[in-house]
């Protein structure tokens, strides 16, 4: 049994969701807060491992818990990226390669171990792990990707978003109306989400006269867990019925 939600216009909105609060809590921690990024990783990759095993032990699908781990990956993701990038001193381009490069091989890994990369596989704990540490390697790419767009292309936070939401249209335009592979389409809309919540995050926090709305961490964190909070809970109802129609349907037969 897939402990996997359903892949609906719904996931993406709340992946958009999940992955701009992991950027707006990531840095409400991490410099808003001030505990720095390398403790703030360490702090979030702990937690990002404490939700992984409760979702790897879970029998089923679990709303609540797989967008807690999915928000995980995004909040460590955002403050791995930006040690990297700050702290290390590597730059958003060279930091945005690296992790490209081993998202890449952690997909071709996953492909030439199992066979597939569709989710629609996501069956058993070997591959479980490898889609939980390819989402946290992507999400963590995102960060990168979305402060390269923002700051070094010169886009701005804005047109960085504006660029990222024109390359979503581009994969939704392929997914109805060209032969391109759907699993591959799916991992490119993923990858892609994280750098347009990224984006989209740095516009609600950031101040007037950086290009951003100047909402700040913590008002445009509490605005995004409570939109999240709220699909979550439609997602968890919409579930439950679900679940008890098929049970009916059982004891019928």
């Amino acid at each position: 049994m897939s402990k996997l939600p359903q892949i609906t216009a719904f996931f993406w909105i709340m992946k958009i969701c999940a992955t701009t609060l992991g950027e707006t809590a990531g840095d409400l921690l991490s410099m808003t807060i001030n505990v720095g990024y390398a403790v703030s990783s360490m702090i979030l990759i702990g937690v990002f491992l404490a939700t992984l095993v409760t979702q790897l032990i879970s029998k089923s699908y679990n709303p609540l818990l797989y967008w807690t781990v999915i928000l995980s990956t995004s909040t460590a993701g955002t403050t791995m990226s930006d040690y990297m990038d700050r702290t290390l001193k590597l730059g958003y381009a060279t930091g945005s390669m690296i992790l490209v490069t081993l998202l890449l091989v952690m997909l071709a890994f996953w492909r030439f171990s199992i066979g597939s990369l569709s989710v629609t596989n996501v069956k058993t704990p070997k591959i479980e792990i490898l889609y939980w540490t390819t989402i946290l390697f992507s999400n963590t790419l995102g960060t990168a990707l979305g402060d390269f767009l923002a700051d070094t292309s010169g886009l701005g936070f804005a047109g960085g978003a504006l660029l990222i939401s024109g390359l979503l249209a581009l994969v939704l335009a392929a997914h109805y109306y060209t032969q391109i592979s759907g699993v591959m389409l799916f991992w490119i809309a993923f990858v892609l989400t994280r750098p347009f919540g990224a984006t989209l995050g740095d516009v609600l926090t950031k101040p007037h006269a950086k290009g951003g709305l100047g909402y700040g961490t913590i008002g445009s964190s509490i605005v995004l867990v409570s939109i999240l909070g709220v699909c979550i809970l439609l997602t968890t109802l919409k579930h439950r019925k679900i679940a008890v129609a098929r049970l009916s349907e059982d004891e019928e037969h």
